[in-house]
């Protein structure tokens, strides 16, 4: 049985092929998910440490049915998917006298679905897909890809979001899309290319994380497509802080203190005000025993995000990609289709937005919280394997014009692998008596934009670069490991000391030999630096 996961910052959904129905389907997982409304099964990406020495968590709406879901308690996670993989600004927790990571969290909320799945459903086991974004960087996807070698999964895939949320609409005839994944913690705005097997109707399969030896021998000497990104923007701003406005706007006009419980009701309003023009809920305070009636309609609820300059906000991102897709050649008018995913995009004046942009004929929004989870299971039996690399790598250097340290590219995003050639690059000393010289490579995110993470107080949080900016995650940047080259004599500036050749094997894994050509000595050969994505 095949089963796909779309991990998502605020909620994680999971779907089946139905056999019967020959349809996918969402899964229903007691204890771990919630049906809010007519959303679908939906688990909230939530764990609670109970005991760290002993694996023992609480994950998805366990955790608010028990009231674990304190802000104040270090044992409470959430939005901890934005953590893995990125370099934090802030505090990790000591739990039970281990440094709790955003890492562990995730494969614990990973573990405990899996473990959930396998009880409810014998037969899972043979197939799992991950949807992840087309362009995390190669840290989250090594770490899911460790994460899979400790399941008890038979075969395990990931693939794209885009290309997923395309086949879970069927617009597998389109070839530009653009993609509105607006959840609980982020905007974000993908102008994809599909390849062209999705547009003639084939499907892709995807890049193989783990494989059984069975379907190892079955699918050999396959080659995979993924989405090519044209465009990426985004905000910081997410379902999470519409509810906080609302808990604000409640304790203002009814001097409710601010509380999980607070928090819950006001998530539910809005939900609510997506479905109807009024809403209302009944809040009991158990200290005092007074009870309040919060109410709201859909014209005050959309005045509250006016005033947080929230439609602003949307109609920046908006700005940015359909700025970068015209440098990139592409019109509103080639946009074939707009898909809309997440759960804010169910709120009416969020697709009223769009529609000021984009003809209602190109939107798609039927499947917000589904799309993804459901097309990722529409992949075709067979495997393929990835042969090119989702982004590009490059060395730093010091940028005499800026005043500030730079990146050059030196292997492009869409290289196929193994490469035939190698890259070289002559370096020299900068220094007298310079003793060694030090490299650092760095893997390359898109020069539209990058993404931050860090802590604001107890929040954790994403903040989009200034537009024009490059992403870097160094791949080599500790101690020990930026020197390749121990120069003996040492070098002088004004002559070419060394050569460096890069390459990437068959493998995945960028490998380097250095040169003194002072010496006529070879200085490294064949030396691992990393496995790229």
């Amino acid at each position: 049985m095949a089963i796909a996961i779309d991990f998502g910052t605020s909620n994680t959904v999971i779907a089946r092929w139905n056999p019967a129905t020959q349809q996918p389907e969402t899964l229903n997982l007691p204890g771990l998910s919630v049906i809010t409304g007519h959303n679908p099964p939906l688990i909230p990406s939530l764990v609670y440490v109970e005991d760290a020495s002993r694996r023992e968590v609480v994950v998805g709406q366990a955790v608010r049915d028990r009231g674990l879901d304190l802000k104040t308690d270090p044992r409470f996670f959430r939005s901890f998917k934005r953590g893995i993989g990125a370099d934090i600004q802030g505090f990790l927790p000591e739990i039970d006298g281990q440094i709790i990571a955003f890492e562990q969290v995730g494969q614990w909320f990973l573990t405990q679905i899996i473990e959930k799945l396998q009880a409810t459903m014998p037969d899972v086991g043979e197939s799992l897909i991950l949807t992840v974004p087309v362009d995390s960087f190669e840290a989250y996807r090594h770490w899911l890809g460790e994460v899979c070698q400790s399941l008890p999964v038979e075969q395990v895939r990931m693939l794209d979001e885009p290309t997923a949320a395309a086949l879970g609409y069927g617009m597998t005839d389109a070839e530009v899309l653009l993609v509105v994944d607006f959840g609980g913690g982020t905007l974000d705005l993908s102008l994809v290319q599909l390849p062209k097997d999705v547009q003639a109707g084939k499907k892709p399969l995807g890049f193989i994380l783990k494989w059984g030896e069975k379907l190892l021998a079955e699918n050999s000497g396959q080659r995979p497509k993924t989405a090519r990104v044209l465009a990426k923007a985004g905000q910081n701003l997410g379902g999470t802080d519409i509810d906080n406005w609302l808990v604000d706007y409640f304790a203002t006009t009814q001097g409710l203190k601010p509380t999980p419980l607070t928090t819950r009701l006001a998530e539910r309003l809005k939900i609510q005000l997506s479905l109807q023009t009024s809403a209302s809920e009944v809040y009991f305070n158990d200290e005092t025993f007074e009870s309040y009636e919060l109410e709201l309609n859909r014209d005050r609820f959309e005045a509250i995000l006016k005033e947080h300059q929230f439609f602003d906000c949307l109609d920046e991102a908006m700005t940015q990609i359909l700025q970068q897709g015209r440098r990139q050649g592409v019109e509103v008018s080639d946009i074939d289709a707009v898909l809309l995913v997440g759960g804010t995009v169910e709120i009416p004046a969020v697709q009223t937005w769009v529609q000021q942009y984009f003809d209602a004929s190109k939107i798609r929004r039927s499947k917000p919280f589904e799309a993804i989870a459901q097309g990722a299971l529409q992949l075709a039996q067979g495997v393929e394997l990835k042969d090119f690399l989702y982004h590009s790598y490059g060395i730093r250097y010091w940028d005499r014009r800026n005043n500030c340290h730079n990146w050059h590219s030196l292997i492009k995003a869409g290289q196929p692998y193994p490469m035939s050639d190698s890259v070289e690059l002559v370096l020299g000393a900068s220094l007298e008596n310079q003793p060694s010289i030090e490299l650092i490579i760095g893997e390359l995110g898109a020069q539209t934009g990058g993404t931050e993470v860090y802590f604001d107080g107890d929040r954790l949080i994403t903040r989009n670069l200034a537009n024009g900016q490059t992403s870097v995650q160094p791949l080599n940047d500790k101690e020990g490991a930026r020197s390749i080259a121990q120069l003996t004599p040492p070098g002088y500036p004004g002559s070419d000391r060394i050569k460096v050749q890069f390459w990437i094997d068959s493998q995945r894994f960028l490998r380097i030999t250095v040169e003194d050509l002072l010496m006529n000595q070879t200085l490294l050969e064949n030396q691992l630096v990393a496995q790229l994505s």
